[in-house]
């Protein structure tokens, strides 16, 4: 029996060398995609010609690209899946690397655990010259679980992800454009469809890898993520995607509690200073995440990407 049509969707911006880097991984797939789809966000379209050539080069392959000119991650990425006609979707990084078997991984995880989705993790590459605490720290790492696995909810992302067309039918908008220019858009996508039944199952066979660049090797960039997270995890938790729409008591609980956090996490930040910088960061960060949480009780919104 032929597999099924499989698109691959890409969201990226300003990004053109790595973008090409990954469609040459893409055309090296062991599980070849029949489309792949690259929506660019920005308005000058300066990922138009790495798409062309490409699709020059592979003309078997159905290459899609459009501009979504709106600064807003939520609208790209709905316009990916609009434009792609495959019965999986497959989505990936602008700045991800994949090896050759990322799309035989995802779909041999898929029809072994009768998914409705997988999810896989995404390795950071932290380079060699980077400072001490940093490659100490392991700030950037995914989670890892036993292939099969149903994904907990406080750990979804789209970054490297294969999901049912047929699933994604079923949830308007896919992509929440409230979170366009916050950040957690995926997160929020990923729990509706699980709230509603989807099962979306890991495989650890399937990672990705990430350059972790120099922006992102600096402490404020380390505690905004944080705080981000965390306030994602606030607002998430407040539109009942986390078990049901909370009471008063159990809202009472949840923000107590993260208030107890924070406070803690920022002593352990100052203590940890003596056991090296890695470990006052790792508490400096639980810290933030815990403030974001509680941010959320002023209707606060960070926006990452604005």
């Amino acid at each position: 029996m032929d597999a099924p049509r499989l698109s691959v969707c890409i969201s990226t911006y300003h990004r053109v060398a790595l973008l090409d880097t990954l469609l040459g991984e893409l055309v090296a797939q062991t599980r070849r995609p029949q489309q792949v789809v690259v929506v660019d966000n920005d308005p000058l379209g300066s990922a138009r010609d790495v798409v062309t050539a490409w699709r020059q080069r592979y003309a078997e392959i159905d290459w899609v690209y459009d501009v979504q000119p709106e600064k807003n991650i939520s609208l790209t990425r709905n316009r990916t899946i609009a434009l792609a006609d495959g019965a999986w979707l497959a989505f990936i990084d602008d700045d991800e690397r994949a090896h050759p078997q990322w799309l035989e991984a995802l779909e041999t995880a898929r029809v072994r655990h009768e998914a409705d989705g997988v999810l896989a993790p995404i390795v950071p590459v932290v380079p060699p010259d980077a400072p001490d605490w940093v490659r100490r720290g392991r700030f950037y790492d995914d989670p890892h679980m036993p292939s099969g696995t149903i994904v907990p909810h406080n750990v979804m992302r789209i970054g490297n992800a294969l999901l049912s067309a047929a699933w994604l039918k079923r949830i308007d908008p896919v992509f929440d454009p409230a979170f366009g220019l916050t950040g957690g858009e995926d997160g929020d996508m990923l729990m509706r469809l699980a709230n509603l039944g989807a099962r979306l199952v890991w495989s650890e066979e399937a990672g990705v890898t990430e350059p972790v660049v120099a922006a992102r090797m600096r402490l404020d960039w380390i505690l905004k993520r944080a705080l981000r997270g965390g306030q994602d995890f606030g607002w998430h938790f407040r539109g009942g995607k986390l078990g049901g729409r909370p009471g008063f008591a159990r809202s009472l609980l949840f923000f107590a509690r993260a208030a107890a956090q924070a406070a803690i996490a920022g002593i352990l930040a100052v203590l940890m200073l003596v056991r090296g910088r890695h470990h006052a960061v790792y508490w400096a960060a639980r810290c933030s995440a815990n403030l974001g949480k509680l941010s959320v009780l002023g209707g606060l919104h960070y926006r990452e990407y604005a």
